[in-house]
């Protein structure tokens, strides 16, 4: 494990680092200490979870940092548990501000790794282990730097809560559970989200954004059931044949584009990072959401359909039950990613309206997901963001986004508390394995991300 004088030594040497020592050496050294040994954790649901172990290893560090160790809880939940820690503020009728993060990784087998996935490894300037980018090393960063916080006599006016679910990787029901008991914050500080882009080439931080928004996920079934018979005898009604005609219909369907505040702002700057024809479509879109010759470029192109509406496609599909039958049922799943602002019934409705058949039923499947809006562009957390990023990577811009998957942000979306993505770590496109093989993250973010913590944690619990 390296200790403080070695991560200073990469901070002056990386050429991704600002070349200066690291200004908070101990809170460095605890960071990656941390995250080394929570990797080494297989916090996986299932037989042998360890969730709650992580959570142990961070109450520790806190309890050691300063924090009342009646302050910090553990609660367990099924096979996991989540943290809630509190450090009180001076003014206790304020809103607290809520830090977010999870604890639990996705599966991974070691047989499919370079290297053992739950043993951290330090090679080249990464460090290579799952939950090094999702997030292990984001929540002790957090943690590390709260403890930097206390130790400079840093005293908060409103409550500052940190807290860690452990299955927000699979069925969110911890996260449901703090979202219910923090419903009274005044915003969310979901450091599992938001993120920095390196140049592929030089390596040199060349944006940064910050996620104001998620689309909701959604599952639909569709059934279509009829009395069958003998495949000798075939009808002109076939279960599979209906299915497959609506299919066709939804496959062929484009959900009406759209736009917001934030998407808006997001499409108009990220431009600037794309092809020319793309570029130049997102940036009409943005000014204009009706523009056809922008939404021709925009839906054809994969990476950014979805930025501009909802998209449902077929995931799966069933039908039949024996080769010399026809078919009594057929069912398929429809995968929707709903543009905030729209119900799941909403969507599910136009669904049916498209499939333009009465004999084809549809279902709300959906498992741990609600619908939200997007968060307002607050325009305290917006500065407090861009003033903690300047401070590190001078000059590099930053905007909004919006995300397709779900975190931890939509249950406090969905009780009225605004949530933000606003990670500070930073990678490159193609080293990004998060929930892949071989997840590593490159080490020179610990010293940025901990002064970028210090001053936007700072800034919003004044």
């Amino acid at each position: 494990m390296l200790r403080a004088s070695m991560i200073a030594g990469l901070a002056l040497t990386a050429s991704l680092a600002q070349a200066q020592p690291s200004p908070h050496p101990q809170a460095d050294a605890q960071a990656l200490d941390l995250a080394e040994k929570a990797i080494a954790l297989r916090s996986v649901r299932g037989p042998g979870n360890q969730t709650p172990q992580v959570a142990t290893l961070y109450r520790s560090a806190l309890i050691a940092g300063g924090f009342p160790p009646a302050d910090v809880t553990i609660t367990p939940v099924d096979d996991t548990a989540y943290l809630i820690a509190r450090w009180r503020g001076s003014e206790p009728r304020l809103k607290p501000l809520v830090i977010s993060g999870h604890m639990d990784v996705v599966e991974a087998r070691a047989a499919d790794w370079q290297r053992d996935p739950f043993t951290p490894v330090i090679e080249h300037g990464y460090l290579f282990g799952r939950g090094a980018s999702d997030m292990k090393l984001d929540g002790t960063i957090a943690i590390a730097a709260l403890n930097e916080l206390r130790r400079e006599g840093y005293r908060p006016r409103r409550d500052i809560v940190l807290e860690f679910s452990g299955d927000e990787e699979t069925t969110m029901k911890s996260s449901a559970i703090i979202a219910d008991q923090l419903t009274g914050a005044d915003l969310v500080l979901n450091i599992d989200g938001g993120n920095g882009t390196l140049d592929e080439v030089t390596g040199k931080p060349e944006y940064f954004t910050w996620q104001g928004a998620e689309k909701t996920y959604a599952d639909f079934e569709m059934t279509v059931t009829n009395p069958g018979g003998h495949s000798s005898e075939p009808r002109k009604l076939n279960a599979i044949n209906e299915l497959a005609a609506a299919l066709v219909r939804i496959g062929n369907y484009q959900f009406k584009p759209e736009a917001n505040e934030l998407t808006r702002a997001s499409l108009a700057q990220a431009a600037r990072y794309e092809d020319p024809t793309t570029g130049a479509a997102m940036r009409a879109f943005a000014a204009d959401p009706t523009d056809p010759a922008a939404i021709a470029v925009l839906t054809a192109n994969p990476a950014t359909v979805g930025k501009i509406g909802t998209t449902c496609i077929a995931t799966m599909i069933s039908g039949g039950h024996a080769v010399n039958a026809l078919p009594a049922r057929a069912t398929a799943n429809i995968n929707c990613r709903i543009f905030p602002g729209h119900k799941p019934a909403e969507i599910m409705a136009e669904l049916a309206r498209v499939a333009g058949d009465p004999a084809i039923t549809f279902t709300d499947v959906t498992v741990g997901s609600v619908a939200t809006d997007a968060s307002p562009m607050r325009p305290d957390f917006v500065a407090a963001v861009q003033k903690g990023l300047a401070k590190v990577y001078p000059g590099v811009p930053v905007f909004p986004s919006m995300a397709s998957g779900a975190s931890d942000s939509m249950w406090f979306r969905a009780k009225g508390v605004p949530s933000y993505g606003a990670s500070p770590l930073f990678n490159k496109d193609s080293d990004d394995f998060a929930h892949g093989r071989n997840e590593r993250i490159p080490l020179f973010n610990i010293t940025p991300a901990i002064t970028y913590y210090l001053s936007v944690v700072t800034d919003l619990s004044k």
